[in-house]
């Protein structure tokens, strides 16, 4: 780890950490949503600035993109964390919990952008003692699906040219103090899709299956699984839920209309063509069996997070380095996703996960209302990142 000595690394994001264990509280107190992040965005803003990193061009509204340059030859690191919440009422009862109703930091955004700042802190005060350079990307929308494609077609890979790029996600189901990645898929593809339904509607008195959207609805949302039954990926089975049904007015009205969204998470591209034929066709089914209407609308998927196995390695060898050995495991797939995906189809790069369960007991799924973490993360989540930053700034293994 040339340059930054391990035990140096150690001893300083012990020194930021209380202040990244801050910075994440009061991220998680102000959650804003997906292309909405503007008190987030200035205060990563005033923070990189404080610390002379280099501003760059953002090409979204909201968002960052600064870099820190190390006095020593070496690639161009990007390193990702994103900054949105989720539309949801947090239910912890924590002196920092959301000040904002209906919006909370259900997934750990906040934990990913404080452990960026901390990392960018450090990466800045030792800065002469670093090869390469590292960009700091902080992106919006990550919960929308949106937000790193945004960036990529306003420019930004052209603007920083990135050789390498890395990032982490928190884990509520994998013990504090682990973390875990793998090479090639790690985080499935993400297909959001809508589909209306249009019925004859009519009194509730008189209801029949017949031009019932409301059955006809329930019974899709009932029998989404159907559409990735037999569909795994080294034993990890796909996945299709719904998250919206919207519909009604009155308790004695039947609508005319109703509307279900969810998402299919497959992991190849032979497993998606098959699971959205098989989607379409539970519509048509589902819809001739009580006589209404059926639209699917199936906009451009996310590419599965897959990552480069060279690079993967990189990171594997300096996160060892820096927590032990058995302290870094290799994951399955997983089926949710994330949209550095994006990023990674473009650019070689490592996107790792940090445990943030503390005990025992059942943590709370990420998106959930009482979700939470063990912010013991937050350290180890600096010391991964930060020695894989630097390792691949460092060009250890050549390839390019």
């Amino acid at each position: 780890m040339s340059g930054l000595a391990v035990a140096d690394m150690r001893a300083l994001v012990d020194g930021a950490f209380d202040e990244t264990v801050d910075t994440r509280r009061d991220f998680h107190a102000h959650p804003e949503l997906s292309f909405a992040e503007e008190r987030t965005t200035a205060v990563v803003v005033d923070r990189l600035r404080g610390i002379g990193a280099t501003e760059l061009p953002c090409p979204t509204d909201t968002g960052a993109v600064f870099a820190i340059d190390g006095s020593r030859p070496g690639r161009t690191v990007l390193i990702r964390a994103d900054i949105d919440a989720l539309p949801v009422h947090e239910e912890v009862d924590v002196a920092y919990r959301s000040a904002t109703d209906g919006v909370m930091h259900a997934c750990g955004h906040d934990a990913h952008t404080a452990i960026l700042l901390g990392v960018a802190g450090i990466l800045a005060e030792r800065a002469e003692n670093l090869p390469g350079r590292y960009v700091l990307l902080f992106q919006p929308a990550e919960e929308a699906l949106g937000g790193a494609v945004a960036m990529i077609e306003g420019g930004v890979l052209e603007t920083v040219r990135p050789d390498r790029v890395i990032g982490l996600h928190v884990a509520s189901l994998l013990t504090t103090g682990l973390v875990a990645a793998r090479p090639g898929i790690a985080m499935a593809m993400a297909q959001k899709f809508a589909v209306r339904m249009r019925g004859r509607g009519g009194h509730g008195a008189m209801s029949t299956v017949e031009g019932n959207v409301l059955l006809a609805t329930a019974a899709l949302a009932g029998r989404l699984s159907d559409a990735v039954a037999g569909l795994e990926y080294e034993e990890i089975g796909c996945a299709c839920s719904a998250g919206v049904l919207r519909a009604g007015t009155a308790l004695n009205v039947i609508p005319r209309d109703a509307v279900l969204e969810g998402s299919l998470r497959t992991f190849t591209t032979q497993q998606h063509v098959t699971a959205t034929g098989r989607l379409r066709a539970l519509c048509d089914e589902i819809a001739a069996e009580y006589e209404v209407t059926a639209a699917i609308d199936l906009p451009p998927p996310m590419s599965a997070v897959t990552n480069d196995p060279s690079a993967t390695a990189v990171w594997r060898d300096a996160a060892a380095t820096i927590l032990g050995g058995d302290h870094v495991l290799e994951m399955p797939p997983a089926t949710p996703s994330d949209d550095v995906s994006e990023f990674l189809r473009r650019i070689p790069g490592c996107y790792f996960f940090v445990g943030a369960a503390s005990g025992p007991a059942r943590p709370p799924m990420h998106h959930a209302p009482d979700f939470f973490i063990d912010e013991e993360c937050l350290r180890v989540g600096m010391q991964a990142l930060l020695a894989g930053a630097v390792a691949m700034a460092d060009d250890v293994r050549g390839s390019s």
